[in-house]
């Protein structure tokens, strides 16, 4: 019996079924911290789920301090700057931290992170054993961390079809394409929320004009690495690989984040890290059972700040500490603190600590942290009241939505003191608004109809079963910036409009002369 033509046309995709559930994809991550552990839990979720998964990994020692070693369940290969450079910009980013915790953090501060990422690009492309490895690996797709402009250029390199993953916010919206209407999106750095008044919007949009100049600046420093790596002829520019992934994930939910339009393009899977948690260990189980019905107070400043170099402003933090009747379990390279300073009766330092466990611990009562994206879902999931001090980065950003949807409250670095510091705790403990709001987006984020790793693993795995993202990228993409943004058709308009006007006046003048014309003959 003959099969029909649909039949076939199904058959044949069955039988293309098994191969793609079994793709080849590469995961590359050059920043350590945060942006490494979302891109080992990405890798290890397509790992799970029967992919064969590799990891191009930026190597240095001081990717998370404290954390006890583990053993990858992929195969990864890595590459390190150099035991020079890596104390080099270890020294860098010591005195990038003074800065922020002296309140100077700025637009220079940034730039000079991103010069240093420039260089740190070119060593990776002359990482030339591992290029042809991966060239002869034949990957179907590769899922980058886009906040690194050296990820666009090596896949642009290896030249795999890729999916981009934004490990925080919207915050480079504009590049990508996505709307941003000012009047309710805040630009990055702008610290607004959806609810502008005059003023507000205002700055916002003084705030996207400056966003812009710096991303050209930032795209600038870039050139010399692309002159050197890429022939002449088919260079490519930042701004247009940001153009070319089948896919952007962001590290975002809107239990978090503030409403805004999106793109088909454009997926947010926020709170890869968050889980169920687990019991903390019995040291930790017996200091917590001390605290009685106080409960205790978490405390992290980000995945790769073991210590602070302003010791102003740590004992500043350890006398409020002091000052709180719960116990507070910090996490603190504990060899760096300093000898002439004591540490407060009711804290306990630790090297490394398990933070979604800690969070998930009926006892939590307060988060305090740095605002990283991951710490705050955490948060979120948990239904724990967060108090953030922003250091850098989309930090700030992350605490402002986090006190515009009343669950915490975010004090800037500059102003750290004891006695305030103390208080804000207190306030936010004690006044239950916090905590309510805390279990309100809780229940948001816990309600959604797909948890973040089955969501991750469906689009990864339909981009690769529809051979791209071709049919989900807006053609605005492929449109000049002058017919993207309808300066032709406003140029044409104002001609038109223009011309009429002249041809009006022109006509009433005629008019008006013809008139007094006629009376001065019929006067004479």
């Amino acid at each position: 019996m003959a099969v029909k033509k649909g039949h076939a046309v199904l058959l044949v995709v069955l039988l293309q079924f098994p191969f793609l559930q079994a793709a080849k994809i590469l995961t590359i991550c050059f920043i350590g911290g945060s942006h490494y552990l979302l891109m080992d839990e990405i890798s290890r979720i397509l790992h799970n789920n029967g992919h064969e998964v590799r990891m191009f990994l930026q190597y240095a020692h001081s990717m998370l301090p404290g954390r006890p070693p583990q053993q990858s369940p992929y195969p990864v290969s890595s590459y390190s700057l150099g035991e020079e450079y890596i104390q080099k910009y270890r020294e860098i980013f010591i005195a990038n931290q003074k800065d922020f915790l002296s309140g100077r953090s700025d637009y220079k501060n940034f730039l000079n992170f991103m010069t240093e990422l420039s260089y740190q690009c070119n060593i990776t492309l002359h990482q030339s054993e591992i290029f042809s490895f991966l060239k002869e690996e034949k990957y179907d797709l590769a899922i980058i961390d886009a906040f690194n402009p050296c990820s666009f250029l090596v896949v642009e390199k290896l030249g795999i079809p890729f999916i981009a993953f934004c490990p925080g916010l919207f915050i480079n919206a504009g590049r990508v394409g996505i709307p941003g209407p000012l009047s309710y999106v805040p630009e990055y750095k702008s610290s607004l929320t959806d609810r502008m008044d005059f003023f507000g919007r205002l700055k916002n949009t003084l705030a996207f004009m400056v966003s812009s100049v710096i991303e050209m600046k930032m795209d600038a420093l870039f050139d010399q690495v692309i002159d050197e790596h890429f022939p002449a002829g088919s260079r490519p520019t930042i701004a247009d690989l940001h153009l070319k992934p089948e896919l952007w994930i962001y590290n975002v939910d809107f239990s978090i984040e503030f409403s805004r339009p999106l793109l088909p393009n454009v997926q947010w899977i926020g709170g890869l890290l968050t889980k169920p948690a687990k019991p903390v260990t019995p040291e930790l189980e017996d200091f917590i059972a001390e605290s009685g019905e106080s409960g205790f107070i978490v405390v992290t400043l980000g995945s790769m700040i073991s210590s602070l170099p302003v010791e102003e402003f740590l004992k500043e933090m350890n006398d409020g500490f002091a000052k709180m009747p719960q116990k507070v379990i910090w996490r603190y390279d504990r060899s760096d603190w300093p000898e002439e300073l004591n540490v407060a009766h009711n804290v306990r330092l630790v090297d490394w600590l398990s933070q979604n466990d800690l969070l998930g611990h009926p006892k939590a009562r307060l988060l305090v942290t740095h605002g990283g994206l991951n710490s705050l879902m955490e948060a979120v999931y948990h239904g724990v009241p967060v108090l953030g001090i922003p250091l850098f980065g989309d930090q700030s950003e992350n605490v402002v939505r986090i006190e515009a949807k009343n669950m915490g409250i975010f004090i800037p670095p500059e102003q750290m003191k004891a006695e305030k510091f103390a208080n804000t705790m207190r306030k936010i403990i004690e006044n239950s608004r916090y905590k309510m709001s805390a279990m309100k987006q809780s229940a948001i984020l816990r309600s959604r109809p797909f948890p973040p790793d089955r969501q991750l693993l469906g689009w990864v795995e339909h981009i690769i079963q529809s051979g791209g993202g071709g049919h989900l990228r807006p053609y605005s993409y492929q449109l000049p910036w002058y017919q993207h943004w309808l300066l032709d058709v406003i140029l044409f308009l104002s001609i038109c409009v223009t011309v009429i006007v002249y041809l009006i006046v022109n006509v009433i003048r005629v008019l008006i002369y013809l008139m007094f014309s006629n009376r001065k003959q019929k006067q004479n």
